[in-house]
């Protein structure tokens, strides 16, 4: 297939549709494209309907340099929408629409062939908001190699997550990637009688089986917790464009850094980079292969010889 690490984006893709204009979205597809630029091979895997909006996404993600021949088609169901809605002070509020095609993702040899072959896989719990969602999802990370990174993107949107979804998301993956705030809500869903995110984290990992949690903290950085490490690393100052996507590009950074067998806090740190060059850029999936580039060259040192 390639020499490149195949990193798939497992879940949702859509438009995100704003009061004058609609961007390509979804985390996974964020995340298979800022890998893409990083040097692996990122590949999406969701589903689109035969319609308009999804030969739109199609012949956009085929000019980003992203192969697409892996995206189903759905001809009874719509392609992914949200409706964005800002308020008066500018602060957006979204609808994510239901019954559109990825929430029938279905488990497909060429899927299966994919995920055998993958050296990481990424995925949330919007993607598994239905039955057929959720099944398809736990098909592909069950079809993967021991050795895959299985990132679960937490990603808790609205009210389309549940206590059992997000106990077999943590039971098939290897590393989690939450934000402060959801993990106060995993630790509260689950019961945990902890308060200390510390705390919290290493439960995850003695009693879920997770290596690694991932906690993003916005400008301050992420917090990098292993059964044996915990480390905070902060990150650099930028002037923030647009924030939107730059916590999937972090999650990008993140499973290259891995893949490529750095410490921790390089690979924090190298995340960390990462997101803030898409925060200070306009648009979920800015051009910046000229620009990674340059920042994986500042990482060479660390490369694995």
């Amino acid at each position: 297939m390639s020499d490149r690490p195949l990193i798939i984006g497992l879940g949702e893709v859509l438009w995100d549709c704003f009061p004058t204009e609609r961007r390509p979205g979804g985390a996974p597809a964020n995340v298979a494209f800022q890998a893409n630029q990083l040097g692996g091979l990122g590949i999406i895997c969701s589903r689109v309907g035969q319609d308009p909006f999804g030969e739109e996404l199609v012949a956009f993600l085929e000019a980003q340099g992203l192969q697409a021949r892996h995206l189903q088609f759905d001809p009874v169901h719509p392609t992914g929408t949200v409706s964005v809605a800002l308020s008066a002070e500018g602060e957006p509020s979204y609808t994510i629409h239901e019954g559109v095609a990825w929430d029938f993702l279905e488990f497909s040899p060429d899927w299966q062939a994919l995920m055998s072959a993958a050296s990481a896989v990424c995925f949330g719990t919007l993607a598994q908001r239905t039955p057929a969602g959720c099944e398809t999802v736990r098909q592909c990370l069950r079809a993967t190699h021991p050795e895959t990174l299985r990132v679960f993107d937490v990603n808790l949107r609205q009210r389309f997550y549940s206590r059992e979804v997000v106990e077999e998301s943590l039971a098939l993956c290897n590393v989690l990637k939450i934000n402060s705030g959801e993990l106060e809500t995993i630790r509260e869903l689950l019961g945990i009688d902890a308060d200390d995110p510390l705390d919290v984290s290493r439960r995850l990992i003695a009693e879920r089986g997770v290596e690694l949690v991932c906690v993003t903290r916005g400008e301050a950085g992420c917090r990098l917790i292993s059964a044996r490490e915990d480390l905070c690393v902060a990150s650099r100052p930028v002037r923030v464009v647009d924030a939107v996507g730059a916590g999937d590009a972090f999650t990008a950074g993140l499973i290259v850094g891995l893949l490529s067998g750095w410490p921790l806090s390089i690979a924090g740190e190298f995340a960390n980079r990462v997101g803030g060059l898409v925060a200070a850029s306009s648009g979920a999936m800015p051009r910046l292969e000229a620009e990674f580039e340059v920042l994986r060259g500042e990482f060479a040192a660390h490369e694995r010889r």
